[in-house]
C-alpha cells in the first residue's frame, strides 16, 4: 500500500494574532509555526500505524509552502515517514493548495491519501473533498476509525445523531478527526533519522485562486465582568434583562 499525508503549518495556538497591508494579509511577524494539529496527530500518527502493523506500506508526507515550511515537514518525517515532498507554493486559498496535491496525488499513485479534518488558522474542512474532487476519488470526512480488512478500507465517520460505519475501495481520501489516533512526540532516533530522509522540492504547476481575501476581522474584545453581591438579587436581574438581553 501507498499512502500520503498531507501537512500543512499552522500558528501555534499560543500566537497573537494581527493583520497587515489593511487587514488583507495575515501579520506572520514574530509567529511560530507548528504542524496543523489535525494533520499530525490524528491523519499522520494513523498512518504511520498503518506503516508500522505492514512494514511494507510506503509513507509520503507532502505540504504547499515556501521554504518557510520545511521545519514543519522535517519535524513531520520525524514522527514517522519514508519521503517528504514541498510543492513550492504560497497558496492563495484552499483550491490552489489542493490543486497542487491533487497532481502529486495522480503521478504518485497513491492507494490512500490522508488529511486532517480542518486547519486550526482557517477552519475551511475543504482540503479533503477537493482533492478527492480534482482527482474523482471516493472521500470520507469526519473520520474518527480507519481500518484495513481484505483490501478495503473500514472507515467510522461522525454523523449527526451518531455514527456511520463505510466500507470504501482504494484509492481513496481521508479527512481525519479526533479518535483516529492518539497523539505522539518524535523520539531523538526519528529527529535524527529525519535530517536525512528525502525531501524533495516541487516546482508548481500553473493554477490561479478561485478567491481572494478582501479583509480580515479579530473578534470584538470581551466586555468586562460585573460581580453582584449575594445580597443584590434585584440588581441581578435588573442586569440580566437589560444588559445580558435575557428575556
Amino acid at each position: 500500500m501507498k499512502i500520503l499525508v498531507c501537512i500543512s503549518k499552522t500558528p501555534d495556538t499560543t500566537a497573537k494574532i494581527a493583520f497587515a497591508d489593511n487587514n488583507t494579509k495575515f501579520d506572520t511577524a514574530g509567529v511560530q509555526w507548528i504542524i496543523n494539529p489535525y494533520d499530525e496527530w490524528y491523519a499522520l500518527v494513523r498512518a504511520i500505524e498503518l506503516k508500522e502493523a505492514k512494514p511494507d506500506t510506503v509513507l509520503h508526507l507532502a505540504t504547499v509552502g515556501g521554504a518557510d515550511a520545511d521545519p514543519i515537514i522535517r519535524k513531520a518525517l520525524a514522527l514517522g515517514g519514508d519521503e517528504a515532498f514541498r510543492i513550492n507554493l504560497d497558496g492563495a486559498d484552499c483550491y490552489q493548495v489542493a490543486y497542487q496535491l491533487a497532481q502529486l496525488i495522480t503521478k504518485g499513485g497513491y492507494d490512500l491519501v490522508l488529511t486532517g479534518k480542518e486547519t486550526i488558522d482557517y477552519n475551511g474542512s475543504s482540503l479533503g473533498g477537493m482533492i478527492a474532487g480534482i482527482n474523482d476519488l471516493a472521500y470520507v470526512s469526519l473520520a474518527t476509525q480507519l481500518e484495513i480488512s481484505d483490501n478495503k478500507a473500514i472507515v467510522t465517520r461522525e454523523i449527526e445523531g451518531g455514527e456511520e460505519v463505510c466500507e470504501v475501495a482504494f484509492p481513496l481520501v481521508i479527512s481525519a478527526q479526533k479518535g483516529m489516533a492518539e497523539a505522539r512526540i518524535p523520539n531523538m532516533r526519528g529527529i535524527m533519522a529525519a535530517r536525512t530522509k528525502p525531501l524533495s522540492v516541487i516546482e508548481p504547476v500553473a493554477q490561479d485562486p478561485l478567491t481572494t481575501v478582501t479583509a480580515f476581522e479579530l473578534p470584538a474584545p470581551k466586555a468586562g465582568v460585573k460581580l453582584v453581591a449575594p445580597d443584590q438579587v434585584d440588581e441581578l436581574v435588573r442586569l440580566l434583562h437589560q444588559e445580558a438581553k435575557v428575556l
